[in-house]
């Protein structure tokens, strides 16, 4: 069965999303979806080890070797991102069994399980293909079911929100398929592999600089870089709960695996960072959604929506990392990719914790929480110091790589903005912690702590956040050998 690993990865969960449908009673529902993602949990790991030991791992799917079939290739970067979409899938859906019976009506529960299949495999799908086409196949999946599970939330402004996001979504998708189209007219092939052999001998053609736009501007609108990221804060804020944890720790995540296959893998560094200077792009719109997108988060008063703006921020920092274009630079967007994931992840899940027992994330809402809820507020108080970059969580780890990134490359003015975001997700951070530990609670609303079945999965992502901020040594020497490995230095 270990040789087949790559694709089960991706078929299991797939295949079992139908089931969960049909299965129709949502506690069946759930343990199927249950099995598929603990599945590829463990299939992840097993990939990731087999990388480590044995170098990149060649899937020929139906026996027909690349180029002329489709291929799964799986790197260290692919194992890393697919590792990190299966262990939150792993988290969050043991987090989801209270969390969505609560959020999302008795009869729809069942669907709900089988679009979060369907998401999952859509995901991890995009981080082992080896074909461009597939990526756009398997984007659609995770994107169609996304949709899905945000209109399922509560508050009818979901349905908005699923609607904007499925615009915005479909237009990138559209940009994305335009870009592959224009690759294979001039090279005759969907290998990523092949492409990159085959695109230095037309890269003069202006079309080539014509599709790699295609592609810039559709995938950074899927991973939500400032401007394109209209559609992220009403999603995220009005799904429900565990969609939210889901998808703000795994959707944008594959979607920046996507800038660095296609920038480093298919491209090229030297036509990415010299011919078309990506950099002079990259790197502006990831400053100023470091310190625009914090700003604004300062002023929200739902903590969802001030959390999906910190959000889009913070991929402003996984940006401006790739935007080094140097090994340094590309260790911490990879490093900050794996733990945001972490972070953020927890303190959505805190936020669910905080809805079920409150009914409402408003700030105004959550006077004396610190004391009738203080495992979960503890547990959004460790999220938001990794946030901050405190030490000895995975926040500092990451920004002390670009902050060294930086100045390696003797730009002092970045360094300082990387500095200056930390300061500013205190301010936003501190908004929360102040309502909670030193307002008092109303007497009148009888608030009791969530329940275990969602504090635990929460508390796993905080402590994995901790844990990998003191020992960093396993992640940051994975993100260094992926970064050389995207970038071909020692190869």
């Amino acid at each position: 069965m270990s040789q087949h690993l790559p694709v089960l990865l991706v078929a299991v969960p797939l295949f079992l999303a139908p089931v969960a449908a049909l299965v129709g009673r949502w506690k069946l529902a759930w343990a199927v979806a249950a099995a598929g993602c603990w599945w590829a949990f463990a299939a992840s790991i097993m990939l990731l080890r087999r990388v480590m030991d044995e170098g990149t791992i060649h899937y020929a799917m139906g026996g027909w070797e690349a180029p002329y079939g489709i291929e799964y290739r799986i790197d260290l970067v692919s194992a890393f991102v697919a590792l990190i979409v299966a262990a939150i899938g792993a988290v969050v859906i043991p987090y989801a069994r209270t969390s969505i019976a609560k959020e999302v009506s008795e009869d729809r529960g069942a669907l709900f399980y089988s679009a979060f299949l369907l998401c999952l495999s859509g995901l991890l799908g995009i981080s082992v293909t080896g074909d461009v086409f597939n990526v756009f196949v398997f984007l659609e999946v995770s994107s169609l079911s996304a949709y899905a599970m945000i209109a399922l939330g509560q508050d009818r402004r979901a349905l908005t929100a699923a609607f904007q996001y499925l615009i915005m979504g479909s237009t990138g998708a559209t940009f994305i398929v335009i870009g592959i189209g224009l690759l294979y007219v001039m090279t005759g092939t969907l290998n990523m592999a092949d492409l990159a052999e085959r695109l230095p001998a037309v890269s003069d053609n202006r079309t080539i600089p014509v599709a790699f736009t295609f592609l810039t501007v559709g995938i950074t609108l899927k991973l939500a870089l400032f401007p394109l990221h209209l559609w992220l804060p009403n999603a995220y804020t009005y799904a429900p709960s565990a969609v939210t944890a889901f998808i703000a720790s795994t959707a944008t995540k594959v979607a920046v695996y996507l800038l660095l296959r296609f920038f480093f893998t298919v491209f090229g560094a030297a036509f990415a960072f010299e011919q078309m200077q990506l950099d002079m792009v990259l790197m502006p719109l990831a400053l100023v959604a470091i310190l625009g997108m914090s700003l604004v988060a300062i002023y929200q008063e739902n903590v969802k929506r001030l959390l999906a703006f910190s959000s889009v921020a913070q991929i402003g920092y996984m940006v401006l990392g790739i935007s080094f274009g140097s090994v340094l630079g590309v260790t911490s967007g990879i490093l900050h990719l794996f733990n945001h994931a972490l972070m953020k992840g927890a303190l959505f899940m805190a936020m669910g914790c905080v809805m079920y027992s409150v009914g409402s994330v408003r700030i105004e809402k959550m006077a004396g929480l610190g004391k009738v809820m203080p495992w979960t507020m503890a547990a959004f108080v460790g999220g938001g110091l990794s946030l901050i970059g405190v030490p000895f969580t995975v926040g500092f780890v990451s920004k002390w790589y670009l902050v060294q990134a930086a100045l390696e490359q003797g730009m002092w003015p970045v360094a300082a903005v990387v500095m200056v975001g930390s300061l500013m997700a205190l301010v936003y951070i501190w908004k929360v912690v102040e309502v909670a530990y030193f307002q008092a609670a109303d007497p009148d609303h009888q608030i009791r702590e969530a329940p275990l079945s969602m504090l635990v999965p929460t508390w796993v992502l905080v402590l994995a956040s901790f844990y990998f901020g003191i020992d960093a040594s396993t992640t940051a020497s994975i993100a260094t050998r992926a970064a050389e490995t995207l970038l071909g230095v020692g190869l």
